[in-house]
Order: structure tokens, then C-alpha cells, then sequence
């Protein structure tokens, strides 16, 4: 790896305008990363996002994009049922692949995508980010020393009224499972660990749907309460949809034997957590450490990553056992029985620049702190 990360980008829509590009050129600005080229399924789909971002040079197929020798890194930022096509791609050209959620669309596609990246060892990262914002981190060590005693329920919560500018996330592959509900599973199984069983309802609630001024036909559900089951008599419940005008609650919550904890805001824009504990007897407000971080923080920690020659926190297992909890949750709804879920993983410990403030936390301040 050169003094900085060539990057290429594959797929020239919103994310890429309004989400990773700024990350793009932050990092140049430090000296960490360059942006070689983008490609697109056309170049006059992109010819402003071309000039607006002065992108140096375009690439007529991802193929050319993976196959230039300056790209180190491929961001795959394309619809979802394109995912697993183009991270094959660039993994198969011995590139490191950050990929948009979901990491595919079936479990075989996604369990090739981590044995091509072992082989080719090379790192493959997958969105959502969620675990590593400081809040997440901060949480997740709170859990863990017994804060709130053990975790019997939890509930996380993520929707919307739902896009109306492109028509993919109304068909195969698309809806609010795989766009929203990804994130709440992601953080839910990073907290409790892996789910054994899932059981949902899901439906077509707005049937029809405007979409760039035309009214289309919704071909997936866009409204889904989901199950899950950790073992140990520990539950949880994901509510998502493209059927959510607006809310006020906080995103993510833990009820346990000895007090609650809640984070604010949504797990992909945390802002702070509050804790009841029993034995303190009231409510504790932690506001947001970081009211800058950005759930496009994944393409930053995948950059440093590359450049110190570390293992990156995100882990496609963990992708891997998401896929499967979607995929369940489908066909729980379809069929009205609870699914198991088989895959597993394993996160690494909590990162170091967080010990300081969990150090503080397990001294268990008093409610006036």
C-alpha cells in the first residue's frame, strides 16, 4: 500500500453525492486517499456528479475500474440487487471492497464474497457502520459490566415515509428490511450477540407508491415488525418501514433486571444515550460525544485500516449473519413460523479510544454527574 488509498467508486447516485464523496475528499485533504475514477450503468446518468466533483477520469465498465492499478479500494455504492455482482468483480481483481448494505441478496452469493476476500486476502466491509460510532461503543461497554443488570427485552426502531426518487426500492431486493430495518439488526446483534430464531408479520401497507412523479406498483413489503430470539429467554423487536411519517422516541432500547437504557436519535445518527439504574433511582443523560460522526464513517476506518495494516472492527461474518436474519424474517412472514438462523460471529473487544470514558462509567457515577 502507497502513502495514501486509490479509490474507486462504483455506482454515481445519491449516496455517492451526498454521503461518501465528502468523506472522499476529506481524506484527500489529509493526505490518507485519492479518488482514481467512478463508473456508472451510464456516463450521462452522472455527467453533472462528474464536473460537480471533478471526478479525474470515468470508467466505462466496473471491469475497467477494478482492473486500473491505481484503485486499492472499490466502494460499491450501486442498487442492491447489483451488490454481490460488483464486490465479485473487485475482489476477483484482488481489490479491497467496501460495499454498501445489504452485502448480497442470498446466502450463497454472500458466503462466496468472504471466501473470494479470504483468498484474495484482501478486506471486505460491509454497511451498516453503526458500531463504530463512540455512543455504540459507549453503550455496548455499559451492557457489558452489568449496568442495567441483564437484558431480558430490547426494541430498536428505524423507518420513514420512504424515497420517491428511484423505483428499485420498491422491487426485488429492495424495501425497508434491507435499506432501514439492516441497521437495527446489525446493532441489536452486536449488543446481544447472535440471534438464534426470528419470527415477523410484513406487508404491502401503501401498495402504491409516487415515484420521480409516476405512480408505480410496490413489488416488496414496506412495513415489517420483526422478532428476535438470542437465547436465554432474551427477546427483541425491529420496527421498520417506508410507512413512518415521523417519530420521537429513542432508537434503540434495553430493559434489564436492574435498570434501562436508551440511545437517542437513531443507531445510524446517534445523539447520546439516557440510563435508569435502581440502585441510583434516576434517569442519567449522556450527551453525544461525537456530534460530528457520520454513518459513511466505515469508508474512513477502512482507509486508516489499509494504511496501518490493520484488521478493520466491521467483519463481513457479521454482515453474513444480518443477510441471514432478513432472509428469515421473509420467509417468516411468508410462511407464519419462526425461522432459525445458523450463521455466527465474533466482534472484537471495544475500541481503546472508549476505555477511559468505561472506566468512569463502571465506577457508576452518581446521578448528579
Amino acid at each position: 500500500m502507497s502513502k495514501s488509498v486509490g479509490i474507486g467508486i462504483v455506482g454515481c447516485g445519491n449516496a455517492m453525492d451526498g454521503a461518501y464523496m465528502p468523506v472522499v475528499e476529506r481524506l484527500a485533504q489529509q493526505g490518507k486517499a485519492r479518488l482514481i475514477g467512478v463508473t456508472h450503468s451510464s456516463r450521462g446518468g452522472c455527467r453533472a456528479l462528474l464536473k460537480k466533483w471533478r471526478v479525474p477520469k470515468y470508467f466505462n465498465t466496473p471491469e475497467e475500474l477494478c482492473a486500473a492499478d491505481e484503485v486499492d479500494l472499490v466502494v460499491v455504492l450501486t442498487p442492491m440487487t447489483l451488490h454481490g455482482a460488483m464486490a465479485r468483480t473487485a475482489l476477483a481483481a484482488h481489490k479491497h471492497v467496501l460495499v454498501e448494505k445489504p452485502l448480497a441478496l442470498t446466502l450463497p452469493e454472500a458466503r462466496r464474497l468472504i471466501a473470494m476476500a479470504k483468498l484474495a486476502r484482501r478486506h471486505l466491509m460491509c454497511a451498516p457502520f453503526v458500531t463504530l460510532s463512540p455512543t455504540f461503543n459507549l453503550i455496548r461497554q455499559r451492557l457489558a459490566f452489568g449496568d442495567i443488570g441483564k437484558v431480558c427485552l430490547a426494541r430498536a426502531r428505524y423507518g420513514w415515509a420512504g424515497p420517491d426518487w428511484s423505483e428499485w426500492f420498491y422491487q426485488r431486493g429492495g424495501g425497508p428490511i434491507f435499506d432501514l430495518a439492516v441497521y437495527n439488526l446489525t446493532s441489536l446483534t452486536a449488543l446481544l450477540g447472535p440471534a438464534r430464531r426470528v419470527a415477523a408479520m410484513t406487508g404491502i401497507a401503501q401498495p402504491l407508491r409516487k415515484v420521480r412523479g409516476r405512480i408505480i406498483k410496490a413489488q416488496v413489503e414496506d412495513n415489517a415488525q420483526i422478532t428476535l430470539d438470542f437465547g436465554r429467554n432474551v427477546f427483541a423487536t425491529v420496527t421498520s418501514g417506508f410507512t413512518m411519517q415521523k417519530y420521537r422516541s429513542p432508537g434503540l432500547e434495553f430493559y434489564g433486571t436492574e435498570g434501562t437504557l436508551q440511545m437517542l436519535g437513531d443507531d445510524w445518527a446517534p445523539d447520546g444515550y439516557e440510563i435508569w439504574r435502581n440502585d441510583v433511582g434516576a434517569w442519567q443523560v449522556y450527551g453525544e460525544t461525537d456530534p460530528h460522526w457520520q454513518w459513511t464513517q466505515g469508508l474512513v476506518h477502512l482507509v486508516d485500516c489499509l494504511l496501518r495494516r490493520e484488521r478493520p472492527a466491521v467483519r463481513p461474518e457479521h454482515a453474513l449473519h444480518v443477510l441471514e436474519i432478513m432472509l428469515a424474517a421473509q420467509r417468516a412472514s411468508r410462511t407464519g413460523r419462526a425461522q432459525r438462523i445458523h450463521t455466527r460471529f465474533t466482534l472484537p473487544p471495544p475500541r481503546a479510544d472508549t476505555h477511559r470514558d468505561a472506566h468512569r462509567i463502571h465506577n457508576r457515577p452518581q446521578a448528579d454527574d
